[in-house]
């Protein structure tokens, strides 16, 4: 069946040529708001019809978790009664949702909950806009836009589900919906570098995180399979490419690891990878998932940070939002199928 989320409201217009044109923009209006057939005035009849061909609303919400810091996290079910998550983040300079572009992930990554219990399937196109759709309506008025970013870093390997994620990018930032800015878009990718050439050269203005967390090729393979794959320096020099062509600084992902990644071999380290590349450094606390890899303290991670903004490398710590909840990605979602 037909979802009508992964149409433009002309292609909607196109779709509903026999019906006067506004009912094609109440559809459309009512696939932004993140409501059902039920909450449409569109007549009864013409809901019978387009039922049996068309899902308004392809996922609704099944929990909500809300933190001591105000983050939701949210539990997402779809029409196959697959779960996803979703989490949206209250911060000084805007709202941000925090988006799944998988049911699951296949990347095998050994700090990340989302691997879990491997990828069921990709999330369509209209699947992701109705995730913006839903969260954002529960966040405010569902006829404004309540959030001013989106990172797609839930759960799933973006650049896993490539065609996907690069029509819900039109979808997202098209001036009949959403109309989201590009440059307030950000992907993470934890290195697919045939994708990352491939994306380099569509010269979309949105902001290239890439998931590092080591700074050698033999520790980055003990802690993700995908590096058995591809070498940092293949992955380096595909970031250059990405700069060259569309002239947007690329994010590095360092999720610090105790006695694996923090030591001063690799702030030496990053600071040669980094040289002479228009990028940022974002060091993150490990969230513990129950695996055997332990987290620096807070107080490490701000140690580590100062020795690279010493070295010269631009550098953060990321700050730690919904732990309470459960916030990182895959963790809600591997404990609810757990207690199925």
């Amino acid at each position: 069946m037909k979802v009508f989320s992964d149409y433009t409201r002309s292609e909607i217009e196109n779709l509903l040529a026999d019906y006067p044109k506004f009912r094609a923009k109440q559809v459309f209006d009512a696939v932004l708001q993140g409501k059902d057939y039920e909450q449409t005035t569109l007549p009864k009849a013409m809901i019978e019809s387009l039922r049996e061909k068309f899902v308004l609303k392809p996922l609704t919400i099944y929990q909500t978790l809300k933190g001591l810091d105000g983050t939701k996290k949210y539990l997402l079910k779809l029409c196959d009664d697959n779960i996803v998550e979703c989490v949206f983040l209250h911060q000084d300079y805007g709202n941000t949702i925090c988006m799944s572009t998988q049911v699951g992930c296949r990347m095998g990554c050994k700090f990340c909950a989302s691997t879990t219990n491997g990828r069921v399937r990709d999330l369509t196109a209209g699947e992701m806009l109705s995730t913006i759709a839903v969260v954002n309506a529960d966040n405010g008025k569902c006829t404004d836009r309540n959030f001013t970013n989106i990172v797609l870093m839930g759960s799933g390997e973006p650049f896993d589900n490539y065609d996907n994620v690069v029509k819900w990018l039109d979808l997202i930032t098209d001036k009949s919906g959403f109309h989201l800015s590009e440059r307030n878009i950000s992907i993470s990718t934890c290195g697919l570098v045939d994708r990352i050439y491939e994306f380099s050269k569509l010269n979309y203005n949105i902001t290239l995180c890439v998931s590092l967390h080591a700074t050698e090729d033999r520790v980055r393979k003990t802690i993700m399979p995908i590096a058995n794959r591809y070498t940092i320096k293949e992955i380096i020099d595909a970031l250059k490419s990405y700069v060259n062509e569309n002239g947007r600084r690329v994010v590095f992902e360092y999720c610090l690891i105790k006695g694996v990644n923090d030591r001063d071999i690799d702030i030496s380290n990053l600071k040669n990878l980094t040289h002479g590349l228009l990028c940022h450094v974002n060091v993150i606390c490990l969230n513990p998932n129950g695996g055997s890899l332990k987290a620096t303290t807070r107080q490490e991670a701000r140690e580590f940070v100062k020795k690279l903004v010493d070295a010269g490398v631009s550098t953060t710590l990321r700050r730690s939002q919904g732990s309470d909840i459960e916030g990182a990605c895959g963790m809600l979602r591997a404990k609810t199928l757990k207690n199925k």
